[in-house]
């Protein structure tokens, strides 16, 4: 497609060289209740200004794909009613359709690629459902990472999700996973997934080299991924999180919610069974996230 409609903002950052972080809006238009989605969006947006980077929040608006939503859009994208949940394979519908909507992480790694731009901050990432055994649900975000150059930092694989097989569907589509100051995966809500990873990486510059070892090879195709994880003292209490989920886990199977109304129905009930607690848990991971990305997007310009 086309470079998307970009603001100016962005759009000057990139011909100058200066770093860009890309942001999701799927968190602002379906992962997080009012009023701390605005919020949130507001926050990461003055973190990454904060570390010298351009903010780029990634959304689609009455069918055009945008990036670097101004504070009204944001607002918009956080109270607006009707939004739709758009992955990489929605785009040319809401196209077409004129519809708005928040992008997933493979509508936004798509997006924020497409117009240069080559970090990314989120907050989990999709992967294989569990039991997919049964219904081989797995996310859309695994292939689009397997195909797009793009760095990602996360706080690992959503814990509602199968971590294992999503880590071997990674191994399997050439995505380049690593832990940042940790020897082990880390486990969205919490600190770590129990998973090891091969790769530790303890400096934004670390991984900007890596990016530009990326840029050596004739084929950079693959995503890198930088789990963050979130800190032991915030992340949510281990017991409660794995009751919960296997709570929740049975009530959607009862109520047979499936396809991509599986992860927002999880994580609301996350959300409603734990006090908040998880929210606040998200949002510290998130605005982690959102730094880090600043930082590594700093490091990467300055050795351009």
């Amino acid at each position: 497609m086309k470079v998307p409609l970009q603001s100016q903002e962005v759009s000057d950052a990139l011909a100058q060289g200066a770093p860009v972080v890309a942001l999701e809006s799927t968190i602002i238009t379906h992962g997080l209740p009012r009023p701390w989605n605005l919020q949130l969006a507001l926050e990461l947006e003055e973190i990454i200004r904060e570390e010298g980077a351009v903010p780029a929040t990634i959304a689609v608006l009455a069918g055009v794909p945008t990036v670097g939503l101004d504070s009204h859009q944001i607002e918009f994208a956080a109270t607006g009613t009707g939004l739709r949940k758009l992955g990489f394979r929605d785009l040319p519908v809401a196209m077409a359709l004129q519809i708005s909507g928040g992008t997933t992480i493979s509508a936004t790694a798509y997006l924020a690629a497409s117009a240069g731009i080559r970090v990314f901050a989120t907050g989990g990432l999709g992967g294989v459902h569990r039991g997919w055994v049964q219904a081989q649900d797995e996310s859309a975000d695994l292939d689009m990472l397997g195909r797009t150059c793009i760095t990602v930092v996360c706080a690992g694989v959503k814990s509602i999700l199968d971590v294992p097989a999503t880590l071997e569907r990674l191994e399997t589509k050439s995505v380049t996973v690593t832990a940042y100051r940790s020897d082990t995966f880390p486990g969205f809500l919490l600190h770590s997934s129990g998973k090891a990873v091969d790769w530790r990486i303890d400096s934004p510059e670390q991984v900007a080299a890596i990016m530009r070892g990326q840029d050596a090879l004739a084929d950079r195709t693959g995503a890198l991924i930088v789990g963050n994880p979130v800190p032991e003292d915030q992340q949510l209490d281990p017991e409660l999180h794995n009751r919960v989920l296997a709570n929740a886990c049975e009530a959607a199977e009862a109520e047979n919610v499936t396809g991509q109304a599986v992860t927002p129905y999880l994580l609301g009930h996350l959300i409603k069974e734990t006090g908040d607690a998880a929210v606040e848990t998200n949002l510290a991971a998130v605005r982690a996230n959102a730094r880090l990305a600043a930082q590594i997007a700093v490091a990467f310009a300055a050795g351009a």
